[in-house]
């Protein structure tokens, strides 16, 4: 909305679109629910936080039924709605935009995500924007049996309980988009009461094996660079500091069902597997591939079935080895904190993602330093209030409060 924060959030909600619009033109992915007509590819629904152009772009390539903005700009919103309503297949097409009250564009998308001709919900958050916005419309598509594909960590995260315990009574279908995450979900398929442990691999980030002191100078421009993936600006600061992978630990545990204890991160520099599983018998089953999206997220769209894709293959030949290393905790903070809130549960993780989405908003900013981020987090979660058992309404506040802290305490 001008700040910078706003610009940050901009460029990485346009890198995302992006990768998504490429993915698309280039795969000729239907997008539809495989158990209707393959033929229809406006059974979906497209949620942006933030408007963008690359959001009327999406919406030519993949003719959403319905999309939802709580941009406050109306000639932007108005371009989304236009190029929704030129490309849709069903004729009635509207664009909610509210700034004044989040909440009420939210409900635009609530209302998307629950109707009749939706088939699949891809929820996503704009990275670097308050991803609990949505946080409702994924919880209300649940509730009304849609298929999620689920790209917006921040809702298992903070709110894991409640869409597991909504998905179980109404009986929707979550699959994970995040490539761990998909990773885990295909080698257990099929494999119901056969786990012994997940094995959460992550590339341990562009600082890998750094300490804190050679950290301390670490710019904005040193965090973006990922190693192996092409990412958003927040993301790929989340994985430098491996906060990324923290927030994963947790959503593991609500998407399979697991222990903290249940978990074994490993350092993976290559990037190659994904994740693993340990089975009972001591059997591990891993998905390997390129570093790339496009995978995940085709996978999530046409589950249960596997379909072309025009991504790089992954030549085993070619690969000088495969190095696996226990994280140094240490040395990665950001990950300690979060596996000690996956354990404390409650309102911990909740305060956790807010908090540091707001630390690495002003890290992008310049107005924190690199180190600071784990400061600001811990901080927060030293001074919010905690809830064991919190309710939907808790968790919004815990998110609201977390953010309010770092914000008036670190700016």
């Amino acid at each position: 909305k001008g700040t910078t924060d706003a610009n940050v959030a901009l460029k990485a909600a346009n890198d995302a679109v992006a990768s998504m619009n490429s993915m698309l033109s280039a795969a000729g992915i239907v997008i539809s629910n495989p158990t209707l007509d393959t033929s229809d590819s406006s059974q979906f629904v497209v949620s942006a936080d933030v408007t963008v152009n690359g959001t009327t772009d999406f919406c030519a390539i993949a003719r959403p039924l319905s999309t939802t903005t709580t941009d406050n700009n109306t000639s932007a919103s108005d371009a989304v709605s236009n190029a929704a309503q030129n490309s849709a297949a069903a004729s009635s097409v509207k664009t909610v935009s509210s700034a004044a009250n989040p909440i009420t564009a939210s409900s635009g998308a609530v209302i998307k995500a629950t109707g009749d001709n939706t088939a699949v919900v891809f929820a996503v958050a704009a990275l670097a924007v308050v991803g609990m916005l949505g946080l409702r419309p994924t919880l209300a598509a649940i509730r009304a049996k849609k298929r999620i594909a689920l790209a917006n960590k921040e809702t298992m995260v903070c709110a894991g309980q409640i869409m597991q315990a909504a998905a179980r009574e109404s009986g929707a279908e979550i699959i994970p988009v995040d490539s761990e995450h998909s990773a885990i979900f295909q080698c257990l398929t099929g494999r119901e009461g056969e786990l012994h442990k997940i094995l959460l691999t992550g590339s341990g980030g562009p600082f890998r094996g750094w300490t804190r002191e050679q950290t301390a100078d670490v710019t904005p421009e040193m965090a973006v660079k990922h190693p192996n993936w092409s990412m958003g600006a927040k993301i790929s600061v989340d994985s430098a500091t491996m906060m990324n992978k923290g927030l994963e630990f947790i959503e593991a545990m609500h998407l399979f069902a697991v222990r903290p204890e249940d978990i074994e991160i490993l350092i993976h520099p290559e990037s190659v597997v994904h994740s693993a599983v340990e089975l009972l018998d001591g059997t591990v089953i891993a998905q390997l591939g390129v570093a790339d999206m496009e995978l995940p997220i085709q996978y999530a769209l046409t589950w249960p079935e596997r379909r072309p894709s025009a991504a790089e293959r992954l030549d085993l030949t070619a690969l000088a080895g495969l190095h696996f290393l226990k994280p140094d905790f240490e040395k990665l903070p950001c990950l300690a904190l979060a596996v000690d809130c996956a354990k404390r549960g409650g309102t911990a993780p909740t305060v956790l993602s807010a908090a540091n989405e707001a630390a690495v908003a002003l890290f992008l900013s310049r107005r924190l330093g690199y180190n600071e981020i784990y400061d600001c987090v811990a901080a927060a979660l030293g001074s919010i209030d905690f809830i064991a058992e919190p309710s939907l309404e808790d968790i919004l506040a815990a998110d609201a409060a977390a953010r309010a802290f770092v914000r008036e305490r670190f700016s």
